[in-house]
Parts: structure tokens; C-alpha cells; sequence
């Protein structure tokens, strides 16, 4: 299969989660097995030759891929979770949302100080996620060598968000 076919597998749901808004669900591209794994192999293929340390996966439907691709890649998985989700003691970021703040939390010993760092999540819509969890991989000392994502709405405008970072998407929604 190649990467132009999964957004056959990707359902449009209008006006969820509120009027207006056109929701793009991975779960039908992730029930797929041909698809799943294309869209895995692809993102791996991606960074083989940026030779990551860690990939980070950002809760929730990061960890459905992040792991797939670290263990692709050879590198180690770090979750970014919701507060208090993880035992052992955390560094936190809390960042803007369109109507309000949101918070994620890292274990403090997850990233060594120089650890070349991949990012991945499913969507990058506005940007403000990913953002954040560069700024906390940073703070711990890593190296953000990528951020990939399986879907990118780039009407949204999230990828001016992250400046320098090096971005990837598999697949682009105009509208």
C-alpha cells in the first residue's frame, strides 16, 4: 500500500466534537492492518538516517504510534502524559489552548542531557501540543531531531508553531 492510499482509510466525521468541525479518525485507518503498518513503516523510513535515541509519543493516540516507530527504529519510548498519570517525579508544561490552558508532565529521568529526541503524535492541527512537549524535551536536555505526525491539517497553520524544528507529516488535509 502506499502512502497516498491511507487517506481512503481515514473517515470524516462532520460536526464532531461540536458544529463545524470536520474530525478526522484515525481509528479506521488503525483497524487496517495493511494500512497501520504502512503508515508505521513510513514514518520509521522517514527518520532511519536522523538515528534517534528515544521517540517520544504524546498522550493519547501518540502512544499507538510512537512505540510502533521506536521499536522500527531501534530507539527507546518516552510517554508525555496528562498531570498525574506518572509515578515518579515529573517536570510539567502547561500551555495555551484556543479557549484556555492544558498541562502534560515527562518523568524528569526520562531524557538524558544530549539524547537525540523524534516526537511523534497522530495530528498536528494548531501546533500548541507539539510545541510544548519540544519545549519539555528541552528543558530535560534533550535534542528534538524531529517531530512527525501521521495526519497534519494545514489550514490550521501548527506547523509555523515550531519554527526550527524539522516537521513531517505522512498525509495533508487543505481543508
Amino acid at each position: 500500500m502506499q502512502v497516498e492510499q491511507l487517506k481512503a482509510l481515514i473517515r470524516q466525521v462532520p460536526d464532531f466534537p461540536k458544529p463545524g468541525i470536520l474530525f478526522y479518525d484515525i481509528t479506521t485507518l488503525l483497524k487496517d492492518a495493511q494500512g497501520l503498518r504502512t503508515a508505521i513503516e513510513a514514518l520509521a523510513e522517514h527518520y532511519r538516517q536522523v538515528r534517534p535515541d528515544l521517540v517520544v509519543g504524546i498522550e493519547a493516540r501518540g502512544f499507538i504510534f510512537a512505540p510502533a516507530v521506536a521499536y522500527a527504529l531501534g530507539a527507546g519510548f518516552v510517554p508525555v502524559r496528562k498531570p498525574n498519570k506518572l509515578p515518579a517525579a515529573t517536570e510539567r508544561i502547561e500551555y495555551a489552548l484556543e479557549y484556555g490552558t492544558d498541562s502534560l508532565e515527562i518523568h524528569r529521568d526520562a531524557i538524558s542531557p544530549g539524547a537525540r529526541v523524534l516526537i511523534v503524535d497522530d495530528v498536528l492541527a494548531t501546533g500548541g501540543t507539539a510545541q510544548a512537549v519540544a519545549r519539555l524535551v528541552e528543558k530535560l536536555g534533550g535534542n528534538v531531531v524531529g517531530i512527525g505526525f501521521v495526519i497534519e491539517l494545514s489550514f490550521l497553520g501548527g506547523r509555523s508553531k515550531l519554527g526550527n524544528y524539522p516537521v513531517y507529516s505522512l498525509l495533508q488535509y487543505e481543508r
